[in-house]
Order: structure tokens, then sequence, then C-alpha cells
């Protein structure tokens, strides 16, 4: 009931209703009494009140809108702490987290954060200064430290309520100075972002976005442009119209436009792992461990010996075994190539390690000095093949981190040949080139980081408590499909929207390619639009000989039974194409079902004459000679269809057709029997379009009962 009640100050809120907020929020207050949320209010009210009163009187105030927007603002505020602040308490993780961090340290001003941050550069740096013994000592203990400072301020900040325009200013500050680490602002950026997306904060928000403009760090940059897309809410417009001019603003530039296409494209990926997943590992992987030669047993990868007869029994087996390694494993990196998330399925497993306990672990970027993983690294440090993983681009940070804990502690189970190269370096994984050139660094980084956050929503113990954005049983997928969102509307990013309909369409999106179509202004409507909404005529109107558009208007014209109009189309078709038969065919069926049966076939001779092993244009013959009359020669040609086994469910259907006007009543009678039985007819009726046609050539009501009956 309570919740009911807050829902109410909620809905007056978004609909910019300021006065009846304030009254909803006073019911509220009495079932949930908060002194100091009391205090406020009261002097919201006053404010509020002093507003309507001046109003009254019929007095003009040019910043009467201003002052408006602004308490309502105010009591948005107001609201959003004091929901947020039961969202905590309904959570106990979340709760859990809100109540350590402020237990463990008393100090959260933010100047004393930016010493501590800017501090933990000047300490890594005078590092180098220090003795070989000393320095390994003196590093474990700076990184230790710094660890637990940024895991505490990330879920300091994930736990944080509403910020003042000053806190965001000093978080912007920090964010974008050169003096504090790259890999400490990104964190935080991730922070903002997961403490967004369960609750929208306007001063948040503007510091991912002055952070995505501003910064000269392009992991830092591509995180925040990540965040701030899958944080925007076009519902809180009403209270903060800042929103959509600050997005506006943003794609104005070319390189926003050019990102934002990408990171659509990147999402799409992201939700498409579970089914990169699969194809993995029932295609991909099965050859890959055939032609490896190795066996995966319970204590470990076991090398199998090579079989000395089997060259002698099937010459050439151990070459095609390789080829056909080597064409998976091609399959597997031009998927990756293209940006699927080829890892996912194979590290979904290993994301159970004490490391990923702390929160912060998730969206750590990767450093080596990590003392989560210290033990790990310093039994593995020499090994070559660890080192050139690392230093690939392949693996997002989480994998990474999972790699190195996995890796040592099967290290010891591989075979002692397979150590040894390992440790020599002499295998590793080949780099899948992207080709974006000088775009390749922030692709890279996009890639990295949403495989990163799409596996934190997908497998963190606690993920049913925080708002997910990959979530796909919302039916508007508001926030990971955004070029279909109002704010974009006249903007150049609309320019790109062909770029990610085309590839939603590729990869079977098509509910949502079909989401931005709507969204497409009236200047954009071009051909290929016309053709992705299948309105053929408009496409006509546009190009009048386009071969798509002609056929999908032949098919349109055929679906609705306008045989002549679509035979005219094929005509046209076989005009403009006469090297493709096929519309050949397809005017002679329309002729077929016009009852021109003797232009039908002269079409259809020439054809069998032409691909005598075209089943189709066989199986339309059989039937135009059955329509003619000409049933002993129709009856041959169903005899070839089935001798070879390419018979359909309508080929015997139409095969009895042909007995039946033979006089071969229990011939008949058999092949709609098949044909009930291959079609799955169950009780339907055997004859729906052809009872007429069947009267037509002396097949009487009575019989056609009585066809019906034998069936069975």
């Amino acid at each position: 009931m309570d919740d009911m009640k807050l829902e109410r100050v909620k809905n007056a809120i978004m609909s910019g209703n300021c006065g009846r907020a304030i009254q909803e929020m006073e019911v509220f207050l009495q079932a949930w009494p908060e002194p100091q949320t009391q205090q406020r209010l009261n002097d919201l009210k006053e404010d509020y009140g002093k507003l309507v009163d001046y109003w009254m009187t019929g007095g003009k105030d040019p910043q009467r809108d201003a002052i408006y927007q602004q308490l309502l603002q105010l009591i948005y505020v107001l609201y959003a702490n004091v929901e947020h602040y039961h969202r905590l308490k309904a959570s106990p993780y979340l709760y859990s987290l809100y109540t350590k961090v402020r237990k463990e340290r008393q100090d959260w001003k933010l100047t004393s954060i930016r010493q501590e941050l800017e501090g933990f550069v000047s300490d890594v740096a005078l590092l180098e200064l220090e003795p070989e013994q000393r320095r390994r000592q003196r590093s474990e203990t700076v990184y230790k430290e710094h660890q637990k400072l940024m895991n505490l301020l990330f879920e300091y900040v994930l736990t944080s309520r509403q910020w003042t325009t000053n806190t965001g200013q000093q978080f912007l500050e920090m964010l974008t100075a050169p003096t504090i680490d790259s890999m400490d602002q990104q964190l935080l950026v991730s922070a903002i972002t997961l403490s967004l997306l369960n609750q929208f904060d306007m001063a948040k928000m503007n510091v991912l976005m002055e952070v995505y403009r501003l910064s000269q760090d392009e992991a830092v940059r591509q995180r925040a442009l990540i965040g701030w897309v899958l944080t925007m809410d076009e519902r809180m417009e009403t209270i903060y119209p800042e929103q959509g001019e600050k997005v506006r603003q943003l794609v104005a530039s070319k390189e926003t436009c050019r990102e934002l296409t990408e990171l659509q494209i990147q999402l799409m990926f992201c939700l498409n792992a579970e089914k990169d997943t699969s194809t993995i590992h029932d295609e991909i992987l099965p050859e890959l461990m055939k032609g490896n030669n190795m066996k995966l047993t319970k204590l470990g990868l076991m090398e199998l010996e090579d079989d000395p007869m089997e060259d002698i029994l099937t010459p050439g087996a151990s070459e095609q075994r390789l080829e056909r390694m080597a064409a998976s494993y091609d399959r597997m990196m031009e998927m990756m190539k293209q940006g699927s998330d080829i890892f996912f399925g194979g590290f979904a497993q290993m994301k159970r390690y004490p490391f990923f306990y702390d929160i912060s672990n998730w969206l750590v970027p990767f450093y080596i000095e990590h003392p989560d993983i210290q033990q790990s690294v310093n039994r593995i440090k020499e090994n070559r093949f660890i080192q050139h993983v690392m230093s690939t681009n392949q693996f997002c940070n989480s994998d990474r981190y999972s790699f190195i804990i996995a890796f040592d502690q099967v290290m010891n189970q591989l075979p002692e040949s397979m150590q040894q190269m390992l440790k020599r370096g002499e295998a590793g994984l080949d780099e899948a080139e992207d080709g974006n050139g000088e775009n390749g660094t922030a692709l890279k980084e996009q890639r990295a980081y949403l495989m990163d956050m799409y596996r934190f929503f997908r497998l963190f113990p606690h993920r049913a408590e925080m708002t997910n954005p990959f979530d796909m049983s919302d039916p508007q997928h508001t926030r990971w499909q955004f070029f279909s969102r109002d704010v974009f509307k006249g903007t150049p990013l609309e320019a790109c929207k062909h770029d990610v309909v085309r590839m939603m369409r590729k990869y079977h999106y098509k509910e949502m390619a079909q989401q931005v179509l709507d969204t497409f202004p009236e200047d954009m409507r071009d051909m290929e639009y016309y053709m992705w909404q299948e309105d053929y005529y408009k496409a006509i109107d546009l190009e009048p000989d386009n071969e798509q558009a002609l056929a999908g208007v032949a098919r349109l014209q055929f679906g609705e039974g306008w045989y002549d109009s679509a035979a005219s189309t094929y005509e046209r078709l076989m005009q403009l194409y006469p090297a493709k038969r096929r519309y050949m065919l397809n005017r002679a069926i329309c002729l077929v079902n016009l009852g021109e049966y003797e232009e039908a076939l002269k079409l259809l001779f020439q054809l069998n004459y032409e691909e005598p092993d075209n089943v189709n244009v066989t199986r339309a013959l059989a039937w135009a000679l059955t329509c003619s009359g000409k049933l002993e020669r129709a009856e041959k040609l169903y005899d070839e269809l089935f001798e070879r086994e390419e018979g359909t469910a309508e080929d015997y259907h139409n095969y009895g057709c042909c007995l039946w006007l033979q006089g071969r009543v229990k011939l008949a009678a058999q092949a709609f029997r098949t044909y009930a039985m291959k079609g799955e007819l169950d009780d339907a009726p055997l004859f729906t379009r052809e009872e007429a046609w069947l009267k037509e050539r002396g097949i009487t009501e009575t019989d056609i009962k009585l066809m019906e009956a034998e069936r069975l």
C-alpha cells in the first residue's frame, strides 16, 4: 500500500504536476515519517505556495516557468531519495553495501578522495626509484590499499543518493583530470552507470555526458558513452528538458553519430551471445577437438597417439581432418572479427571464483598488479603464452581475470609437452583484425566494455537487484535499442539509421528493425526503405524496373488471387531478366490458375526441355497436364517424382485428382490418404479450392463425400 502511495508521487511528478506531487508526498510521509524529508518538503511547499499566491493575483512573472521547473526538479530529488532508501531496504545485498562502506570509512569528502587518487599515481611513479626487493614489497602494499579504496568508492557511488550540482562538478573534474589514473576513472564511470540504471539522477547523467565530451582517454570516453546511452530516460524530459538538449548537442558531431552507430550494432552482438555460444559449442568446437588429437578426461586434457593405420585404411584422412579444423577455426575468427562475443560461453563458468565476490571486480579494467590475482600471477608470470594472451585485444577485462585464475589452476593438469610449449610461448591466439583503422581503438574499447557489462548482468549473483539494460522481456527494448528514441528525431544521427536497420535485419532482429523504420522521416523513405517495409508498389513508383520490387508485387498479386495481374508482372520480369527462368515458371502457374492451360503448357514444355531435373517444373507440368485432361502423360510425371522420392503432400493430392479423373478410384483414395498424412490434415477437408474444379470434370457432391470418408 505504501509503495502505491510512493508510486502516486512519481506519477504526479512525471506528469509535471508539482502541486499534486507535493500533496501526494505529504500523504506518503504520514505513513513513513522522516523528519529531514518532512522539513525539506515544508520548505518546498512554502516556495510553491508563494508562486501560487502571486499567480493568483494575476501578476506577470517572466521567471514563473523557470521557477516552476526548479520546484518540479526539487520535488523529484526529494522523491528519488526516498525511493532510493526504500529500494535499498528491500534489497539485502545493496543495503549491506550501503551500510558497509559508510561504516568502514567516515570521510567521503571528494577533496579527500581526489587527493588519495592522485596520491596513488605519485606512489606508483615513485616505485621505479626503489630497489628491486623493496619495490616488490612496496608495490604489493600500494596496490592492495588502493584496490580496497576503489572497491569502497565503487560501492559508495553505486549506493549514493541524488547528487547536487557541486558534487557532480567535483566528480567531473576527477574523471577528466590527467593526474588521476585512467583505470580509476573507468571504474568510477561504471559505478555511476549502475547507480543511474537503478535511479535517474540528472547530475550523474550530466557527468557521463561531459566526461564523454571532454575526456582525452578513449577507454574512459567509451565507458561514458555507453553509460549515458543505456541510462538515458526520455520519460524524464518533462522534469529535465536539458537532458534532451544535451543529447542533441552531442549528436551534432559526426564522430558521435559514428560511435553511436557502432554502439547500436555492438549491443546487438551482445544480445546474440547466447546464440553464438550454441553455434561454437555445437558446430565449431567438435571439429576443433577432432582435429586436435586431444581428449578431455577427469585428469585433464590427454594427448592421443596417432593411429598408424589411419592413412593406410583412409588415405588423406589426416589432411582432411586438419582442413576441417582450420575451416572451423577460421569461422570462429570471422565471427570475432565481425563483433560476436565468442568467449561468453567458455568463460561463463569461470565467474564463480572468489575474485568476483566484490562487485567492482566485474567491471574493473584489467591490470596485472591487481591484488586479488597476485597468487596466480606469481606462479605463471614467466609463462610466455600468458604474456602473449594478456597483450592481445581478444578478451574483455572480466575474461582476462578469469583466464589468469583458471590457467593457474589447470596448468599442472596439461600434458607435459603442452606445458613446455606454452612456457616457451610456441602456442598463441591469432589476433583478429577488425579492419577499422583509426576507429579501431574506440571500437575495441566499446566491445570489451559491453562484454564486461553483459557478463555482469547475466552472471552476477545479485543481478536481479539491479536494473538490467539488456533485459529482453521489455517489448520496446528502450534501453539497448536506442536508435528509435524520439530524442534523436531530426538530428544528424538519423542519417545512420539505414546502416543499423541493415545489420538488424541481417541478424534477424526484424522486430527491432521495424521500430527503427517506424521513425524514418519522409525525406529518408527511399527505395531501400520501401523494400524493407514490403511496400512494393511505392518501390516501383521510384524504380519501375527494379527486379526485387516487381517480384514482390507479383507475390502479393498471386497471394491475393489476382492471377491475371500476377501473370502480367511475371511477363514483365521475363522480358527484363530472360536468364532467370523462375519467372517463366511462375507465369505458367498463374496461367494454369486462370485456366489458360495450352498457353501454360507451351512455357512448361520449354522449361522441362531446358531443365529436365527441375522438380518444380516437373510438378507444375504434371498439374497443368492434369487440368488440361492429358491424364496419362501427367501420371507418368507423377511416377517420376515419386521414384526420385521428391513428392510433396501437394503432389499426392494432385496425383489423386489425376487418378480419380481416370476412374481409378481405389488408387486415388490411397493417394489422398498419403496426402492427408503428409499434410497432417487431421479432420480438415481434403478439397477446398478444388471442389468446383472437380465438379466441372464430372465429380459429384456424393463422390466427394465418399472420398472424404475413405481417407480414414
